[in-house]
């Protein structure tokens, strides 16, 4: 397994714990001021910093063809969740029901995916 796998991995499982045990922090009252159930709630975004620590080191690494490839990915799945959640806020407006934003990160990773698909394609 290459460096970046070795990082993200380790990562994702910072978060994961984080998360359990935030939400078990939370959800059984270990803490029961507001600052600190706050400060508590927003711990597992410390490994999500991390992730995206790995993810730039990761573009860094790699050459440039891949670099361009991943910056137009970029840009496509960054201006397709503007599209989808504008166009969604406008449809709450007439009576769709209202998302949370844990909804934004699903549709732009998805984004980010298929549009690094279609970029490649274009070099092969």
């Amino acid at each position: 397994m290459n460096r970046y796998r070795w990082e993200m991995a380790a990562a994702l499982l910072g978060y994961i714990a984080l998360l359990a045990l935030s939400i078990t922090a939370l959800n059984l009252r270990w803490v029961d001021s507001e600052p600190a159930r706050i400060a508590v709630a927003l711990c597992p975004m410390l490994a999500g910093g991390v992730i995206c620590w790995v993810v730039v080191r990761q573009l860094r690494r790699v050459d440039e063809l891949v670099r361009k490839v991943q910056f137009e990915a970029l840009a496509v799945a960054f201006a397709g969740t503007a599209l989808l959640t504008f166009s969604y806020g406008f449809l709450e407006g007439v009576g769709f029901p209202k998302l949370s934003l844990f909804v934004v990160w699903p549709v732009m990773a998805t984004l980010w995916i298929l549009a690094g698909i279609l970029c490649a394609r274009r070099y092969r």
